[in-house]
């Protein structure tokens, strides 16, 4: 049987990948937007739902890259098209969708999710070993 995801753990997870995801862009990029933090949270919590299953840890970074890359086309369009922030541009990246999403940077991310898969394991492990008792009666817990 399939260990539950609680809601406490897609909290904690969104809150570590919002952390992880500003500090890397302010490491690589000397700044961040507070859109990409949240990008970040969220991306951070779907990681730790891929993580959970039996998939092979690199399909489930191919799951991961594409997860990031849809994310990331979809506020791309809504801050930087429609509401025009121009929080980022990859217009003159090769392979480029609408200067929002491109191929060199789905690769980066199919890199940088194995490392996050990794991490989301071991909170995963951690969570397991009743650091927080759980109820099975529990209704904020979510089986997925």
């Amino acid at each position: 049987m399939k260990k539950p995801i609680y809601f406490y753990e897609l909290i904690f997870m969104f809150l570590l990948g919002s952390l992880i995801y500003s500090l890397l862009e302010i490491l690589f990029r000397g700044y961040t937007h507070w859109t990409m933090t949240i990008l970040g949270g969220v991306t951070g919590a779907a990681l730790y739902v891929i993580s959970s299953g039996k998939t092979p840890i690199f399909i489930q970074c191919l799951y991961g890259s594409f997860i990031i890359t849809a994310f990331e086309l979809i506020v791309g369009i809504f801050v930087n098209i429609i509401l025009h922030w121009d929080v980022w541009d990859y217009s003159d990246v090769p392979f480029n969708l609408l200067g929002q999403i491109c191929l060199p940077f789905s690769v980066v991310w199919y890199v940088i999710s194995l490392p996050a898969l990794l991490l989301c394991r071991f909170v995963r492990e951690t969570f397991s070993c009743s650091i927080i008792p759980h109820n099975t009666a529990d209704s904020n817990r979510y089986e997925l």
